[in-house]
């Protein structure tokens, strides 16, 4: 049962990941953007995982129509807006939304630097609207390779003063860490926070090179940290978080079976974990639905549910002072 005195955190919550299937449907509509199908109902198969998907590369392909239908900046904005809005109904107290601004940008040739902004004038208003903390992370997509994700490294550092961290999000197993390394001194530079998706398509070398070579204090997914003891243990001995996703995990197929998801491994072992949505909108969850299945299929008791909940406070790129006054808003 989740913890009432503490805060419900989503650490690992991709914006572009959470766009409304009726936002998707409404934009098309407006911007004479063919669809596949004539019927709403019909549609929700190509934006929403119905059980899971055969590969993580798969399931990203449910994200795509999201990203095809925003052709202006006031749609980047709306998102934006509406992934604030949809926080604060989830009942989330703070939560760091990431997201990619050239995967946002490139179905329309719009400007990056311009989504990244739009981005952060859409949460700003929804913040005013709604009582929800929120920090953004820009995402450079591998998939995309490496020329590409220079600019958008660019794009978000021109906006840095408004974004906490850098992540590098997509295809892992065939774009690897090691050809990001000059892209991440520049974060490292920058003075702005580093997580990483590893270990999800990959293996635990992964992880690894994550740590090492791009300076990552935090781990998206880490799925294939469970199989090396001494990355367990090195990740534990140095507060290195891995922000957990366990509906997501078993969509992707990079686990097999929710039963027996390596969370409970990382908790046995004291690591620095937490629990997170990914992509509510197309997996149709949300965190409370993650803390009920930890707690029904996991078996986890109340004090290891609390221990996610406070794992995520002490993981979370917030200030000392912020994460207190978090807590104390909780309590009182």
């Amino acid at each position: 049962m989740i913890n009432p005195r503490l805060p419900l955190i989503d650490l690992h919550r991709h914006l572009d990941g959470n766009i409304r299937a009726k936002t998707i449907w409404e934009l098309a509509h407006k911007h004479e953007i063919v669809l596949p199908v004539e019927q709403f109902d019909d549609f929700i198969p190509y934006v929403q995982i119905i059980d899971s998907e055969s590969n993580l590369l798969a399931f990203l392909q449910k994200l795509d129509w999201g990203v095809a239908v925003l052709k202006t900046l006031d749609d980047c904005k709306r998102i934006a807006y509406e992934n604030v809005e949809d926080a604060f109904n989830a009942g989330i107290n703070y939560a760091e939304l990431r997201f990619s601004p050239y995967y946002m940008a490139k179905s329309h040739q719009l400007n990056t630097a311009d989504v990244v902004a739009a981005v952060i004038d859409g949460v700003r208003l929804g913040m005013k609207d709604f009582d929800v903390k929120i920090n953004l992370i820009g995402i450079l997509s591998r998939t995309f390779g490496v020329e590409k994700c220079q600019h958008e490294l660019n794009a978000i550092l021109a906006h840095k003063q408004a974004i906490t961290a850098v992540d590098l999000a997509g295809d892992e197993y065939n774009f690897p860490g090691e050809l990001f390394v000059e892209h991440f001194k520049q974060v490292t530079k920058a003075d702005l926070q580093v997580t990483v998706h590893a270990g999800e398509a990959a293996g635990s070398e992964s992880i690894w090179q994550a740590i090492q070579g791009l300076n990552a204090n935090r781990i998206g997914h880490g799925v294939a940290c469970q199989h090396d003891n001494k990355l367990m243990d090195y990740m534990r001995d140095n507060d290195i978080a891995i922000e957990s996703c366990i509906t997501s995990n078993y969509q992707t197929g990079t686990v097999t079976d929710i039963d027996n998801h390596p969370i409970k491994t990382f908790l046995a072992n004291e690591l620095l974990v937490c629990l997170n949505t990914d992509d509510p909108a197309v997996q149709n969850i949300e965190l409370k639905h993650e803390f009920n299945l930890a707690s029904s299929k996991l078996q986890l008791n109340d004090s290891q549910i609390s221990q996610l909940q406070q794992n995520a406070l002490n993981a979370s790129f917030l200030s000392e002072n912020e994460k207190q006054t978090l807590l104390k808003q909780k309590q009182n």
